[in-house]
């Protein structure tokens, strides 16, 4: 079957198709129905159905490949590496399951984690889903404020975290970050459980915080049975950035989580059991959750799980573990590809890499000589692909594992299984022809493994992501797009105010509101400027209460630091602007609507458009004048 046929069927027949990618998993009871969308736009899939993702990643395949590797986790931080074999997995887990139980962590319990790229991270992601547990991961980068309003939405039973990570050699504590975390928090857990890797000291609070190590040792020989679920309970929240401060939480189902990674597994990645697969994300994204944890792992793959820089110790790190591990699939993120071609080539060359047959790159938009370059240096296909944290896997990219398409550059590619995407004029809500700049829509339903709706509010959900266009229900990524003449879509930018960072999703109003938290800030807007590293960097325009600490040189540059130090503690180095800059005006209509769009594109050198709605001039003029700075 060609790839037009097999995506037709996806969307003129999902029941027939969405029953024969089920086959990809193991039912513990069959479903009753493939799809419910009784109640539009809240899509239920493989109703009836109980499985298990920790099932499906883990114990079926101790049976038949028991003693191949499953979890690979390398540090080059700590320099250890360890190799855990499918039925070590499985002893890890329901120990770390058995740990959680014992602290009364039960089905539809929310554990948040907080871990560095460690293997106990996975362990106990996996736990969670053995047991019913809902995990919530945060990236282990977030500061105190950030951690608080995740704590307080999720509302865990039990914090999981670890004494530090560590990044470019040296620790960075975690303990008094989540201690922080919970006094701000209005939520407080029952338990924290900690990972001593000995890189800190850490002290524990009596009555709430327990060490893991010494919990573990008294269920080394515990058998935790899988608990099954209805394949529409919740497997995890995973909290992403929005226009508002408050963040929101991604919330995901069972069943159609673990079809749609096996589905793409199979497809897209072209995975296939006892191979391995080697993603650089971290498992505070989505990109970690997916293509880390669960989905090689339901492949049957072996997965690595790497803590570190892509040049440290030197700029064959991670083609190192491609020869050593005969890694076969690798997933990263284009800024990460930039940092490498400054290096010297002979890192790469110096290492066999004839067991990789792909590289895929997600996350940000891939320009043309980016995929050119590494596409030349590695000799094998690289393969761009477009998708966001609400869907979980990818809604472009080219799927080599029904037909070999051709990849498109400066293109993710075509429209997935399951995704019905249409290219939108924002104004009238026509649908745009070959070439015609729109908004990038999903018609409803969406397809397994979508978000379910945000967590705890089912009308954000709503209000958020879905309006009628021409009587259809659609699904807005909120990313500007075009299609050609062959179905290749190409993705120009956001329609909002979310930046995209190096792959991380920041919005601009998070930043925002941490920077008017300084004393000496009385109105702030951030806007997300190109870079040629990291895809976007964020940049500040700040007016102050008091502008004579900003008069020199000298105090211009003290006061834009002691502002990101305030963004460091608030938000994380993830959120930190790229600069600060310091006017008296800020662009806005007659109405007070700030004029993000063209103060950014004077940020980038762009004609700012068309201004007859601004209430003064001159901030434009200023924005300008401060760039000289």
């Amino acid at each position: 079957m060609n790839f037009a046929d097999f995506y037709r069927q996806s969307i003129d027949d999902r029941q027939t198709f969405w029953a024969n990618e089920a086959k990809l998993i193991d039912w513990h009871q069959p479903f009753s129905q493939v799809l419910d969308y009784s109640r539009p736009p809240f899509a239920r899939w493989f109703v009836g159905g109980q499985t298990n993702l920790c099932h499906n990643a883990v114990d079926r395949w101790v049976a038949s490949q028991g003693e191949q590797p499953a979890l690979i986790s390398v540090s080059t931080e700590t320099n250890r590496e360890k190799v855990y074999s499918f039925k070590e997995l499985q002893s890890e887990v329901m120990r770390t399951a058995a740990v959680m139980q014992s602290l009364g962590v039960g089905k539809g319990d929310r554990v948040l984690i907080y871990m560095p790229m460690i293997a106990e991270a996975t362990f106990a992601m996996l736990a969670c889903a053995r047991i019913g547990a809902i995990h919530s991961v945060v990236f282990g980068g977030f500061a105190s404020n950030s951690l608080a309003t995740r704590i307080d939405d999720a509302k865990p039973k039990l914090i999981v975290s670890a004494d530090a990570g560590m990044r470019a050699g040296k620790s960075i504590p975690y303990k008094p970050l989540l201690d922080e975390a919970i006094n701000l928090a209005t939520h407080k857990p029952d338990h924290v459980l900690l990972v001593n890797r000995g890189l800190v000291a850490m002290s524990l609070k009596a009555g709430r915080d327990v060490d893991y190590a010494a919990l573990r040792e008294r269920h080394m020989d515990a058998r935790v049975p899988v608990t099954w679920l209805e394949s529409n309970d919740t497997s995890y929240i995973l909290y992403t950035s929005g226009t508002t401060g408050k963040p929101k939480g991604v919330q995901r189902d069972v069943g159609g989580y673990a079809v749609a990674l096996a589905s793409s597994m199979k497809h897209i990645f072209c995975g296939n059991a006892g191979e391995t697969y080697f993603s650089t994300s971290d498992i505070g994204w989505v990109v970690g959750h997916s293509y880390i944890v669960y989905g090689p792992l339901i492949a049957g793959m072996a997965t690595v799980m790497y803590e570190g820089l892509p040049i440290r110790p030197d700029a064959g790190i991670w083609w190192s573990i491609v020869e050593k591990y005969k890694v076969t699939r690798m997933f990263s993120a284009p800024t990460a590809v930039r940092v490498l071609k400054k290096q010297p080539p002979e890192f790469m060359k110096k290492h066999d890499l004839s067991s990789l047959k792909a590289l895929y790159l997600a996350g940000e938009p891939l320009d043309e000589t980016t995929s050119s370059w590494i596409a030349g240096e590695l000799g094998v296909p690289v393969i761009d692909n477009y998708w966001q944290t609400e869907t979980g896997w990818p809604i472009l990219s080219v799927a080599k594992g029904i037909e070999d398409m051709p990849t498109r550059l400066g293109s993710p590619g075509v429209p997935m299984v399951g995704y019905d995407v249409k290219v939108v004029n924002e104004t009238s809500g026509a649908l745009c022809g070959p070439g015609e700049k729109g908004v990038v829509m999903i018609k409803g339903p969406l397809p397994p493994g979508c978000m379910q709706t945000v967590y705890g509010d089912d009308e954000r959900f709503v209000k958020t992501y879905w309006s009628r266009v021409n009587g259809e229900q659609v699904y807005s990524t909120f990313d500007w797009g075009i299609r050609d003449a062959d179905g290749y879509y190409f993705i120009l930018g956001r329609t909002d105010d979310v930046i995209n960072v190096a792959g991380h999703r920041l919005g601009t109003r998070e930043i925002e509101e941490s920077i008017s938290s300084h004393p000496n800030v009385s109105e702030v807007a951030v806007v997300g400027v190109e870079d040629n590293l990291k895809g976007q960097v964020a940049v500040a325009f700040a007016i102050l209460k008091n502008a004579e600490p900003a008069a020199t040189t000298e105090g211009r540059l003290a006061l834009e630091g002691d502002i990101m130090a305030v963004v460091d503690r608030q938000l994380g180095a993830v959120g930190r602007p790229s600069r600060v800059y310091f006017v008296t005006l800020l662009p806005k209509t007659r109405s007070g609507k700030l004029l993000r769009r063209s103060i950014q594109a004077i940020c980038e050198g762009r004609d700012p458009g068309d201004l007859t709605t601004i209430e003064d001039p001159a901030s434009l003029q200023q924005i300008k004048d401060a760039l000289s700075f």
